[in-house]
């Protein structure tokens, strides 16, 4: 079982109330700090010019949205569910079926919009960490990271072809942790 990000969906309003029950159950419960990751309301700075002033605004992404990082396993459902005011999970049938997570790359897209990754940089993306590719030519290899750029979601590895140490370039969203 590994650690996804599933979009949660909310009463209109209650993104943020949502956020914070669910970061003081984290808080509170060793249990849950090792089920619950992170959870983030998807926003982004929007610059507006009114009557010539210069003003930024902070604008949620997708209003009644949450995304939550998190092991999904019966427990965890059941209390991200219940939680007050949410409403349900997207990507879930209904008649108590588990959502499907999102796939790394529209992760990615949403959260380097709000200038994140899915991955957490000091432990994930450190130089020398090894790292399992998930799609592409090199699907099923793992390597070591030499270096990464936020900015263009790349990630230069360090891969064992026949036998000698090859370096190659891949996208953020092709890789994950090794476990």
């Amino acid at each position: 079982m590994k650690k996804e990000w599933y979009v949660v969906n909310t009463v209109s309003g209650y993104e943020y109330k949502v956020k914070e029950k669910l970061d003081m159950m984290i808080k509170n419960s060793t249990d849950i700090q090792e089920s619950i990751f992170r959870v983030i309301v998807p926003e982004q700075t929007i610059v507006e010019y009114k009557d010539g002033v210069k003003k930024e605004k902070v604008k949620k992404m997708f209003p009644g949205y949450v995304l939550v990082e998190m092991i999904m396993s019966d427990e965890v459902w059941f209390i991200v569910r219940n939680t007050q005011g949410v409403t349900g999970f997207i990507g879930s049938s209904g008649k108590g079926a588990k959502p499907i997570p999102l796939l790394p790359e529209e992760v990615d897209r949403i959260l380097s919009n709000m200038g994140m990754s899915r991955l957490d940089l000091a432990k994930d993306l450190a130089p020398g960490k090894q790292v399992k590719i998930n799609d592409g030519p090199f699907k099923g290899m793992s390597g070591k990271i030499s270096s990464y750029d936020l900015e263009k979601q790349k990630v230069e590895l360090l891969l064992d072809l026949f036998g000698q140490e090859t370096s190659v370039e891949v996208e953020l969203s092709q890789i994950e942790n090794l476990k």
